[in-house]
């Protein structure tokens, strides 16, 4: 008993270690756009590009108002917001209208509005290609209908965009959390993220690390229509982060950025809130393989719940192991708060936000696999064409 706990204790302590020293030494190295230097004024802005901003709605009539509000409100010179009712069926369309006709979105928003889905086609991928295709900016912006946006936010993206070449600027968003679940599901997120990627090594072109994100995907027109547009993932399900993906396999220039208030989002009520979200997307993620999210489920629960088990049960220095994995976690909750609003003491929840995520890749799975396909916001896609897709 004492050799299968020295193993599976020093194997966990070793990965886990391994992580956040490796998170220490490379998540500084991100830099922060609500820094003095881009705060992008008088000489420093004389260069500022057209942005297009791209927004994708169904059904969002709860959000969708303040989003475009806060967009309108940017002090950036050079842009346009181009709104997408995709076929929702409650106020969404008749809210983007009536701001489109106040005297701000006169002069900026423009909406277009999705009566009917194509063949072959995802509605969000489709309703954002819609959008680039009228998109007149040389960057455009794909976002999502429930981000509210800082004034300054565009202003500072383009600069640090335009100073540093990039082809693809990633902005992580701040999330709203109102409850002691949403914290713990957003601090177990966060630890994971940091687990399974290396963002500081995004900019690399010779690592495999990309990175995507629905709230703030900034791209080169050209390096967009380079990746081929939306019309190439039309059926990806987690069209955001392969768009990434794209943009990394075609060694174009892709960023990420940290900056703390400049884009807000409040994505789900609760833990569950935060379940049902990812019920959608948690198969897709795994590329619709259930050997594959058989592997996970074991994989998540042995990093992230076997170590707590393990300190408590494992007898005399076997303990060890599995303690030393309990302290890089409890480290990286740490080092994680000071860019987020969930405090370190969220680490002793780590197992149970595990669980919940357990749950949910368990239930995507099985959701998709015994109604043969994806449900979202009314629509049904068939799981063989996502698969062909």
């Amino acid at each position: 008993m004492h050799t299968f706990h020295n193993i599976a204790g020093g194997v966990l302590g070793a990965v886990w270690v391994w992580r956040m020293v490796g998170a220490a030494i490379g998540m500084p190295k991100v830099d922060d756009i609500t820094r003095p230097e881009w705060d992008a004024t008088g000489d420093a802005a004389r260069f500022q590009p057209r942005v297009s901003v791209v927004v994708p709605a169904r059904n969002e009539e709860d959000g969708i108002g303040e989003c475009l509000s806060s967009l309108l409100a940017a002090d950036y010179p050079n842009y346009e917001v181009i709104a997408v009712d995709d076929r929702s069926s409650d106020r969404t369309g008749e809210i983007m209208e009536r701001i489109a006709a106040t005297d701000a979105g006169k002069q900026k928003l423009k909406v277009i509005h999705v009566a009917e889905l194509p063949l072959r086609w995802l509605g969000k991928t489709h309703a954002m290609w819609s959008a680039a295709a009228q998109a007149t900016g040389e960057w455009i912006l794909f976002t999502d209908g429930d981000v509210i946006f800082r004034a300054d936010t565009l202003r500072r993206a383009v600069a640090y965009a335009e100073h540093s070449r990039a082809d693809h600027l990633v902005l992580f968003p701040t999330m709203i959390m109102n409850s002691a679940g949403e914290r713990m599901m957003i601090g177990f997120f966060q630890a994971m993220f940091v687990f399974g990627n290396r963002p500081w090594k995004v900019a690399d072109p010779d690592a495999f690390d990309f990175l995507g994100v629905g709230a703030f995907n900034m791209i080169r027109k050209s390096a967009y229509e380079k990746i081929g547009t939306y019309e190439a993932m039309r059926l990806e399900v987690v069209d955001d982060l392969w768009l990434g993906k794209a943009v990394k396999e075609n060694r174009l220039a892709q960023r990420i950025v940290f900056g703390n208030g400049l884009i807000s989002l409040h994505w789900a009520k609760g833990a569950m809130g935060v379940v049902g979200n990812l019920t959608k997307n948690f198969f897709a993620l795994l590329r619709f393989k259930w050997w594959i999210a058989v592997a996970a489920v074991v994989g998540l629960a042995y990093v992230n719940i076997v170590p707590f088990i393990g300190v408590l049960f494992a007898p005399g220095w076997s303990k060890l192991g599995y303690g030393l994995a309990l302290v890089a976690i409890a480290g990286l909750y740490g080092g994680m708060s000071r860019k987020s609003k969930v405090p370190p003491i969220y680490f002793l929840a780590h197992p149970v936000g595990a669980v919940l995520v357990i749950y949910t890749l368990m239930k995507s799975t099985w959701l998709v696999l015994s109604q043969g396909g994806v449900t979202w916001r009314g629509t049904k896609y068939a799981l063989d064409e996502l698969t062909r897709g």
